[in-house]
C-alpha cells in the first residue's frame, strides 16, 4: 500500500512525507532557504526552491517587462517540469500572492498553501494585492531598503546581517504593484499560516484589535491553523530550526 504525502499510515501511526515548494519573498532568492532545506530533508521530505525572475540567482534576467505573471510562471514551471504533486506551497512575504495565484491555477497539485509572514488574499473574485510604492523605486526595480531592517529585522545581526546584505537584490517593482485575481478554485485550497512576532503583519493585526491577545485575534481572522515564530521577518535566516518545526507541524509532518 502506497502512501502519498500527508497521509497517515495506520499501521505505523506516523505521518507520510511532504513535498515542499519554497517561494522567497522580496529581495531574496533560493539562497535564503539554505538553512531550512536540509532540516526538512533530514526528516525525509522532498524540498524544491524556486528563484523568481529578476531576483537572487535570476537577477541577471531583470527587465522593465517583468511583472507578477512572470513570477507565477516561474513557480508553475517548477511544478510542471519536476512533476510535483501534493505540494505544500510556501510563500514568504509578498510571495503569498504568488503562491495564491499558483494554487488557483494548479489546485490539483497543491495540497496546502503555507503563508509565511506575508500577504494573504481574500476569497473574492476581484483584483487584490496591488501594493503601494512603500519603498523608493529606481527605474523598474525597488532596491533593498536598509531601513526596513530596523523595523522588522532587528534580530538580523553579525554574520547573519553580513550574509543577508551581501545577497539581497532589487525586486521588480511590478511584483509589488501587480494585483492577482482568483477564481472559485482558490476557495477550496487549504491554508496555514506562520507569523513572526517581530514582523509588521502581526503588528497590524493586533493594532486592529487593541487589548486582545494574539491567539484570539488570529483565530478570528484566519481560516486555517497557525504558528508563531519568535523572530523578525526573516526566520529562515535567524531561526531556521524553529521555522522548520513550525512548517512541519502545519504541513502534517513530524514536528521534531
Amino acid at each position: 500500500l502506497k502512501y502519498r504525502a500527508g497521509m497517515v499510515d495506520p499501521r505505523l501511526g506516523r505521518f507520510g512525507m511532504e513535498t515542499f515548494l519554497l517561494v522567497p519573498g522580496a529581495w531574496l532568492g533560493e539562497w535564503a532557504w539554505k538553512r531550512v532545506v536540509p532540516l526538512l530533508q533530514k526528516k525525509g521530505h522532498e524540498v524544491h526552491v524556486v528563484a523568481l525572475t529578476g531576483m537572487g540567482e535570476r537577477v541577471h534576467l531583470a527587465s522593465k517587462d517583468i511583472g507578477l505573471e512572470t513570477a507565477i510562471q516561474d513557480v508553475l514551471n517548477e511544478i510542471t517540469y519536476n512533476d510535483l504533486d501534493g505540494i505544500v506551497l510556501v510563500g514568504h512575504s509578498f510571495a503569498g500572492k504568488v503562491a495564491a495565484a499558483v494554487a488557483d491555477r494548479a489546485a490539483d497539485k497543491v495540497s496546502r498553501i503555507l503563508y509565511l509572514d506575508g500577504f494573504t488574499p481574500e476569497k473574492v473574485r476581484t483584483a487584490q494585492g496591488s501594493f503601494p510604492d512603500e519603498f523608493p523605486v529606481e527605474g523598474s526595480t525597488v532596491p533593498f531598503p536598509q531601513s526596513f531592517l530596523d523595523v522588522v529585522g532587528k534580530d538580523v545581526r553579525g554574520a547573519d546581517l553580513e550574509w543577508l546584505t551581501s545577497k539581497v537584490t532589487p525586486v521588480p517593482v511590478r511584483y509589488f504593484r501587480d494585483p492577482i485575481t482568483l477564481s472559485e478554485k482558490f476557495d477550496f485550497v487549504r491554508s496555514s499560516y506562520i507569523y513572526c512576532t517581530g514582523g509588521d503583519t502581526l503588528a497590524w493585526y493586533l493594532s486592529q484589535s487593541p487589548g486582545r491577545n494574539v491567539d484570539e485575534v488570529l483565530k478570528e481572522k484566519l481560516d486555517g491553523p497557525f504558528k508563531l515564530v519568535e523572530s523578525g521577518h526573516w526566520p529562515m535566516i535567524t531561526k531556521p530550526q524553529e521555522l522548520a518545526e513550525a512548517m512541519l507541524a502545519l504541513a502534517g509532518g513530524p514536528a521534531r
